[in-house]
């Protein structure tokens, strides 16, 4: 475990100082490196200075809670969230992962546990030297480390789920992904649809190609979509 934590940073956003020194030691001794806001501000602030490989998020944070964090984090980054609460409720649970989270643990945590579901949300991310890199063929240029995508030079922008869709096919070109792949790799521990993952497609087809027929992302029907390479 320590060592697949080794030099990615890890954001804790928690107002309880004895709770964030606690995960901060717990992460350190586990390999990663770690830094702190005891607000919402402070943590998105942190984010975008930071840009961390993943957040530890508590949501009974004073002034600016964390649904709202979490809401302005899925503005600006695809970073993979865990959730932290006091309250195990079901419908808490849902509220979260459907707000973008990538999963939720409910205090007292067990931390172990804890640990095994960093490592899960890290893998998942592809870590941060997936990160470091520049897809591109022929009409589609994809800059990971800036989130920047462009079709035949033309910037196009997306949403960070979006964003992580269209990463996951390129990563992966002129292979059959299927729905259970794509819905894992892309939404996680999130509860989602063959129909949400059907929406987002059409989404990234429209916001990519427009409404010309030929689109780079097939449809392989009973199996889920294939991103078909435009290499010379």
């Amino acid at each position: 475990m320590a060592g697949s934590g080794a030099r990615q940073t890890i954001l804790v956003v928690d107002d309880d100082d004895d709770i964030r020194d606690l995960l901060a030691n717990l992460l350190r001794r586990a390999g990663y490196r770690t830094i702190e806001a005891s607000t919402g501000q402070e943590g998105l602030r942190r984010l975008f200075e930071d840009r961390p490989a993943l957040v530890i998020l508590d949501v009974m944070l004073p002034y600016l809670d964390g649904w709202r964090t979490l809401e302005r984090i899925r503005d600006i980054s695809d970073v993979p969230v865990l959730m932290l609460t006091a309250r195990g409720a079901e419908l808490e649970r849902v509220r979260g992962l459907r707000g973008g989270a990538d999963d939720y643990v409910a205090k007292p945590f067990g931390r172990q546990e804890l640990l095994a579901r960093i490592d899960a949300l890290l893998r998942r991310a592809g870590g941060s030297d997936a990160e470091r890199e520049v897809y591109a063929d022929e009409l589609v240029r994809v800059d990971f480390p800036q989130r920047q995508v462009a079709v035949a030079g033309r910037p196009v922008s997306l949403s960070a789920l979006e964003f992580r869709l269209l990463a996951t096919f390129v990563r992966h070109p002129d292979r059959v992904l299927t729905h259970e792949y794509l819905l894992d790799a892309v939404w996680g521990a999130r509860a989602a649809t063959k129909n949400e993952l059907k929406l987002y497609v059409s989404y990234l087809r429209r916001k990519l190609f427009g409404k010309t027929a030929g689109s780079p992302i097939e449809t392989v029907r009973g199996f889920g979509y294939r991103y078909r390479s435009a290499r010379s």
